[in-house]
């Protein structure tokens, strides 16, 4: 792995970037999918309501749809429609957020492992991942690949497990809470961006504006004041 520019060894083993809203700028895909398909059932949507969705599990967010919008279908076919959507506008048009694809390309030229962890499932995944160079990503872990989605640790941990890397030495990237409680109770060292919904300042993780304000080396160097503690 290669080091920084004293060409020093880096702490970080690997970097885990959620995908919407962090990555790419899907949520309003999302949004639309919702006031779509609850509209069609002849319910009433909000932007409260879609902003309380932001960062879980899908299942999670098609009960609530079901349960606050009267849509009569069962949650995986809730999740389905809604997928069948985004993923029509993601193999339209791939809104990168600022920074995204510089900090990718960085990460996988330095030779620090990279992972994709999103609650989307592996087709909308998948669609994002074509617009990339081939092996941006070491590992995808998908909502429809864990039985726990976000807050739950268990997708970062499987990533964590697949890379080989402590969670300790991981730095995750996440623009919601809920992905945020993921990483943090995985272990790993947190990075939030807000986009959609605001997140809260705490000592458990580092806010930034933008992308663009990060690279391998501040990654490394907030590892590295990790494990110092």
């Amino acid at each position: 792995m290669t080091g920084g520019a004293n060409d020093v060894p880096l702490a970080l083993r690997a970097v885990l970037f959620d995908m919407d809203g962090t990555l790419v700028d899907t949520e309003p895909y999302w949004i639309e999918a919702e006031y779509a398909l609850v509209e069609a059932f002849g319910g009433t949507w909000t932007d409260a309501h879609a902003h309380a969705l932001v960062g879980n599990a899908l299942l999670t967010s098609a009960e609530y749809i079901r349960e606050h919008a009267n849509v009569d279908l069962d949650p995986p076919e809730i999740v389905e429609r809604m997928l069948d959507h985004v993923v029509l506008a993601a193999e339209a048009h791939l809104p990168w957020r600022p920074g995204a694809l510089a900090l990718l390309a960085e990460v996988r030229a330095r030779g620090v492992a990279c992972g994709l962890v999103t609650m989307s499932y592996t087709r909308l995944a998948d669609a994002v991942v074509a617009g990339l160079p081939p092996g941006t990503f070491s590992t995808v872990v998908t909502g429809d690949q864990v039985l726990d989605g976000k807050p739950h640790p268990e997708a970062y941990l499987t990533a964590a497990v697949r890379l080989g890397a402590p969670p300790d030495r991981c730095v995750a990237i996440e623009d919601s809470p809920t992905g945020i409680a993921s990483a943090e109770a995985a272990g790993c060292v947190v990075v939030a961006i807000p986009h959609a919904v605001p997140i809260d300042p705490a000592d458990s993780r580092v806010i930034v504006e933008s992308l663009t304000e990060l690279s391998v080396d501040t990654l490394d160097a907030l590892v590295r004041a990790r494990l110092l503690r």
